[in-house]
């Protein structure tokens, strides 16, 4: 267990340096193939807990890039939350023992999954990652969460690990599946169905 005295120090630490780290992008500190986590240790770049880290800013990114898309203020609103949840979640795998992502955050995901799928069809049919752009990217944002998942199971397996983060990740996942039929839906549309050849014969 970490002694949250030392991690407080550290990040009282980094604040101070904050404007120096911001600024100056190229520290050339992970040349040798190592990157410093938030309490001040080194670790290889392909270690677990990097890996992981990794697959959460890749995510993160990737919201990034869909909330380029048309869409409605309410989803908007709900990923912009997301972002900085992820955040926090990134924050909270570069300092080993400490939490930063709390429960109240998968509560949050648990009422928009239920808003947002409440408004759907129910789906008898396999549905293809497609449709809309915007669809196309939800879908997109819904694997990569997958893979920040796996890494954090992955991670967890190795050391010790909160829950929530795994948590969070497999209820992103879910909801990023459900926006993306929100998204099809906004101008008239509607899921892409799987022509299923089993189906066809039955």
């Amino acid at each position: 267990m970490v002694d949250n005295r030392f991690i407080f120090d550290a990040i009282d630490q980094e604040d101070s340096f904050m404007g120096n780290r911001l600024t100056q992008i190229a520290t050339r500190t992970g040349d040798n193939g190592t990157t410093g986590l938030g309490n001040n240790q080194r670790v290889s770049k392909n270690s677990l807990r990097v890996h992981a880290m990794g697959e959460v800013d890749e995510l993160n990114s990737n919201i990034g890039v869909l909330l380029c898309e048309e869409m409605p203020a309410d989803v908007r609103d709900v990923l912009v939350e997301v972002q900085h949840q992820l955040f926090n979640l990134g924050g909270e795998l570069s300092i080993p023992g400490f939490e930063l992502l709390k429960e109240e955050a998968v509560a949050a995901l648990d009422e928009a999954l239920a808003k947002y799928n409440g408004q759907l069809p129910k789906l008898e049919e396999f549905i293809l990652p497609a449709g809309t752009r915007g669809a196309a990217l939800a879908h997109v944002c819904r694997t990569v969460a997958r893979r920040a998942e796996r890494a954090c199971v992955a991670l967890g397996n190795e050391e010790a690990l909160n829950d929530t983060p795994r948590q969070y990740l497999n209820r992103l996942s879910d909801l990023m599946f459900v926006l993306a039929r929100v998204l099809n839906r906004m101008n008239g549309g509607d899921d892409v169905y799987w022509k299923s050849q089993r189906m066809k014969q039955g």
